[in-house]
């Protein structure tokens, strides 16, 4: 049509030529860790699949194993168990950029090759092996990552999953042969069977012809990887996790002497199983703990805030050399915009943390009825409370009020991380303040009249952040009521202004939803959380906070991407103690009674404290 706009026909040959140029060029190198982990997970499970089942080894997929590492020779079924599962173990490090896992692969890629130009003459195999091996190779520098902290309890842990994971295939190995078996062995018979071979022993089931060698060598490969991976694990030199050195120790107390009233949680970065990075003027710093990978900070960094842009550069740097996640909990609105903006992380909002301000706190009034009348009812029962700095109890007395939250915490496991500090009675910490219950009207017990414990931190020089709440079981109802009061009536007498309780987690969900004209995404949000509460105590923690009509200050968990959430949420269940792979106590050995400053009683179990609460 005359006048028209010429429309093109065709295929752009520029956009062929750009898309041909893209296939020569490869894959982005920081696109190279991940396709070579999928790469390798995937010839893993090939391989395993071939060495396993005999029907797999004739079909068409069969035909693809054939010329994948692993499939070697005369020993074909037992390599490529043995191939399959080393790739297996190596896809995850590999992800991570870890250099030791690069290393491993390239000796098992050329390993595989040659072996199959040897045995089977495969020039496909051989071409296979290398169009792995040459991205390792090429991108080798996107492969720099530091190995992490290790410990003997990691060759345990991979004795059990390497052994059960063994036991389990060599029932499949045994199980997919049974055509050729020698009558019907029971399940016991084969796994007797599998158990034997994993050793190199001869079992209870028969199979005729060749099989049988067939599934010796694959069990035999089995237990020499459990045994091999093992003893590595067992005798490789060890790298405890990092803790605080005294010299860190003492910078961080400066930094908090000059700027600790900024965050609540700034007194916890003193835990002494965390480490620290520092920027490079020493004026600010970031601790954190490693765990399952992720690089978890808590709180806002320490220190100036003109200088945390530059602690939170080494933090990202350390994590990058390691392949660590980085992540941050409970951080503050200001902290979290200073992580956003210097890293490039994103932020979600994780709860409100219940601050109360002494100057307009008081039991008169309508709203504060409940918890006035719990704490008279309790007063009329005999009991009494004291509020002192820890500098100012005695060594007898700080030794019974440590016996006491020891015994009295109420999980195996210790409890705590970005809000608790994990110890009571410091010499170095004689700024923080303890609540104490007594009846001294009963039989006195192990500890004599003490009832109940309340721990707190310093918050800068005008500030108090709950730490712990330890009370007796056998104590009436409303302990953490009574002592929470006694701390805030207190506080003005002890220079205190300000008080920090517990975190509430979802907080403004659950506030929110309950309200009149909340919508339907709304009110399940809060009905699930509602319903998790059964085993979290989300919202009995909330509503025990409310009593005492704080005001609520949000809290943020920044992260890079959403598909880490998952993995963050369980390392720092990890790191708060609700996930730990400690033996129960009643199995674990009772420790020395604890010196003048040993570091015991960590703990901030916030399911502990809504039971108790409630």
């Amino acid at each position: 049509m005359s006048g028209g706009v010429p429309v093109r026909s065709g295929r752009d040959p520029l956009s062929a030529a750009r898309r041909v140029r893209g296939l020569l060029r490869g894959p982005r190198p920081e696109a190279v860790p991940a396709l070579v982990a999928r790469a390798s997970t995937l010839v893993g499970l090939v391989d395993i699949a071939a060495g396993v089942f005999p029907r797999f080894r004739h079909s068409r997929m069969h035909a693809l194993a054939e010329v994948l590492p692993g499939a070697l020779g005369p020993f074909a079924a037992a390599l490529s168990l043995s191939a399959g599962v080393l790739l297996l173990l190596l896809a995850h490090g590999l992800r991570r950029r870890k250099r030791r896992a690069w290393r491993a692969a390239v000796v098992l890629l050329p390993a595989g090759a040659i072996a199959q130009f040897t045995y089977r003459h495969s020039v496909v195999g051989v071409l296979v092996s290398l169009a792995l091996l040459v991205p390792l190779l090429r991108h080798r520098d996107e492969f720099r990552a530091l190995p992490d902290p290790t410990s003997r309890w990691r060759a345990l842990a991979n004795f059990m999953l390497m052994g059960t994971g063994s036991i389990l295939l060599g029932l499949l190995v045994v199980s997919a042969h049974a055509q050729h078996m020698v009558g019907d062995p029971s399940l016991a018979d084969r796994l007797e069977h599998v158990i034997y071979g994993l050793f190199g022993f001869e079992g209870p089931v028969v199979y005729a012809g060749n099989t049988s060698w067939t599934v010796a060598y694959s069990l035999g490969a089995l237990g020499l990887l459990t045994a091999v991976t093992t003893i590595y694990l067992a005798f490789r030199p060890e790298h405890p996790a990092a803790r605080l050195t005294s010299d860190d120790e003492s910078r961080l107390r400066a930094l908090l002497a000059r700027h600790g009233g900024r965050d609540s949680l700034g007194h916890f970065a003193l835990r002494r199983d965390k480490a620290v990075v520092f920027s490079p003027s020493g004026k600010a710093a970031v601790t954190y703990r490693v765990v399952s990978g992720v690089m978890l900070a808590s709180g806002d960094p320490i220190g100036d805030v003109e200088a945390w842009p530059g602690a939170i550069e080494r933090f990202m740097d350390e994590a990058k050399a390691h392949s660590w996640t980085p992540a941050v909990m409970g951080c503050s609105e200001t902290g979290a915009e200073v992580w956003t903006r210097e890293t490039g992380l994103d932020a979600l909002e994780l709860g409100d943390e219940a601050v109360v301000d002494v100057a307009d706190f008081s039991l008169a009034g309508r709203a504060m009825r409940n918890v006035r009348q719990m704490v008279k009812r309790i007063e009329r029962l005999g009991y009494e409370t004291r509020v002192r700095r820890v500098r100012d109890l005695g060594e007898a007395e700080l030794d019974r009020v440590r016996r006491a939250a020891e015994d009295w915490r109420g999980t195996d496991t210790e409890r705590g991380f970005s809000m608790a500090l994990g110890r009571i009675g410091d010499p170095d910490d004689g700024d923080c303040l303890i609540a104490t219950a007594h009846k001294a009207d009963e039989t006195p017990g192990p500890y004599g009249d003490l009832k109940a414990v309340l721990h707190f931190v310093p918050w800068g020089p005008d500030g108090a952040s709950l730490d712990l709440m330890r009370r007796d079981r056998s104590a009436d109802p409303g302990m953490n009521e009574l002592l929470i009061v006694a701390a805030l009536e207190a506080a003005p007498r002890l220079g205190v202004q300000r008080v920090s309780l517990n975190f509430a987690m979802f907080r403004a969900a659950l506030a929110r939803g309950e309200k009149i004209g909340a919508g339907p995404v709304l009110r399940a949000w809060r009905g699930l959380l509602v319903f998790l509460s059964r085993w979290f105590q989300i919202e009995s923690l909330y509503k025990f906070n409310a009593k005492f009509r704080p005001r609520w200050e949000p809290r943020f968990v920044v992260y890079a991407t959403s598909r880490d959430l998952p993995r963050i949420g369980l390392a720092a269940m990890q790191a708060e103690g609700f996930v730990s792979l400690a033996l129960p106590r009643v199995l674990r050995r009772r420790p020395r009674p604890p010196a003048p400053c040993a570091h015991v009683g960590r703990d901030h179990d916030l399911n502990e404290r809504t039971a108790q609460a409630t």
